[in-house]
């Protein structure tokens, strides 16, 4: 292949940034090697909570819900700085892995590559988000009941227990005038099952790297980082900068 065709290939291959802008919720998803899992017991899950609550009190960055499925993680962060959440998931991976190497004695990679991550929309997009969250063991059929569920933050949100790693988002807040309302509000919230549109989209934004929310979000993301932010249809071939879409 010639050098200035490779290289063309090679730039159209790379990899954009994430979305990465402080203050703005991200949800975040990272999995095991191959589908593999990545949490053999429950002595693992327990390290990576500890790992997670470190690596969050180090960077700054707000953890608002979370669920351990077997093979994979996910967490809806808002980063005090940009770059808080890539240093946050460094650390937790880095850590993480080589305790998990050492214990099950075993060498080399756990994840699949790099985590994945969108920005999130306040109010309604963040509620979903969380639900999303909440209800992974449920659409996992590894349970019936999410509140049960003992490795996600579902049980703290809906008052069963306290969780120290958890800080609530504004949004999350406004559900209600109290502790115990916001429990009852969100406890509502989990009975309405996510819609087919709702869990495709979530999916998409977040596979894709996006910004998940209204087109007036959308817009306000664009012109601050001078990138698309929606998703693309199906088999449409990607776009670089704004300045190079026209």
């Amino acid at each position: 292949m010639p050098r200035l065709v490779m290289r063309i290939h090679a730039a159209r291959m790379a990899r954009q940034p994430r979305f990465d802008l402080p203050g703005i919720p991200q949800h975040i998803v990272q999995r095991g090697n191959n589908r593999l899992p990545c949490f053999l017991d429950d002595g693992d899950r327990v390290r990576y909570l500890q790992l997670l609550r470190e690596a969050s009190l180090a960077t700054g960055c707000l953890l608002h819900a979370y669920v351990l499925m077997d093979n994979h993680v996910h967490l809806l962060v808002t980063p005090p700085e940009a770059g808080a959440v890539g240093t946050l998931m460094q650390k937790l991976g880095r850590q993480y892995v080589g305790q998990f190497n050492a214990r099950h004695r075993r060498t080399g990679t756990l994840w699949e590559g790099r985590y994945k991550a969108c920005l999130v929309d306040e109010a309604a997009y963040l509620l979903r988000c969380v639900r999303y969250i909440d209800l992974n063991p449920v659409r996992a059929r590894i349970i019936d009941d999410p509140i049960r569920f003992p490795w996600s933050s579902c049980a703290a949100l809906c008052g069963e227990r306290d969780d120290p790693m958890l800080t609530l988002h504004a949004t999350q807040k406004a559900l209600g005038n109290s502790a115990g309302n916001r429990a009852l509000a969100y406890r509502a919230l989990l009975m309405e099952a996510l819609n087919d549109e709702d869990l495709t989209a979530i999916r998409a934004y977040l596979q894709q790297q996006r910004a998940y929310g209204r087109a007036s979000f959308q817009a306000i993301i664009e012109t601050k980082t001078r990138r698309f932010a929606a998703i693309r249809p199906a088999h449409r071939p990607p776009r670089g900068e704004l300045a190079c879409d026209k």
